[in-house]
């Protein structure tokens, strides 16, 4: 499995790193090659989501961002971010986030897209 993270954050990308050793980073969306999985960082590329779901449609999105920014969570889930989590639930298990794919996330109480349900 490829993986891809748009995140500049350097913490973030440790932590990333030791759960997901064969993920790459990017620091911007131009920057993300071919991937299964693109894990974005909300705080730093909330806006870029439209980009990379239009250059990347097959690719399944894991963005992730603050609980307490509920405008730029649902703006993930409206960009096509198919799995949308606050940044405390991402990194309790980063490697269980990631692997996760559309059969893997419980269908929303609204009809089951696969996508993870707003908050």
């Amino acid at each position: 499995m490829r993986v891809v993270a748009l995140v500049d954050d350097l913490l973030d990308r440790s932590k990333l790193a030791a759960a997901v050793p064969a993920a790459t980073f990017a620091r911007e969306p131009g920057a993300v090659g071919p991937a299964d999985v693109i894990v974005v960082d909300l705080a730093a590329h909330g806006g870029d989501l439209t980009t990379l779901r239009a250059r990347q449609p097959a690719a399944w999105i894991v963005a992730y961002g603050r609980h307490t920014d509920t405008e730029a969570l649902a703006a993930a889930r409206a960009a096509g971010a198919d799995r949308v989590l606050p940044r405390s639930a991402f990194f309790r298990d980063p490697a269980a986030a990631v692997a996760a794919g559309p059969g893997a996330v419980p269908p929303s109480g609204r009809g089951g897209s696969g996508r993870d349900a707003a908050p």
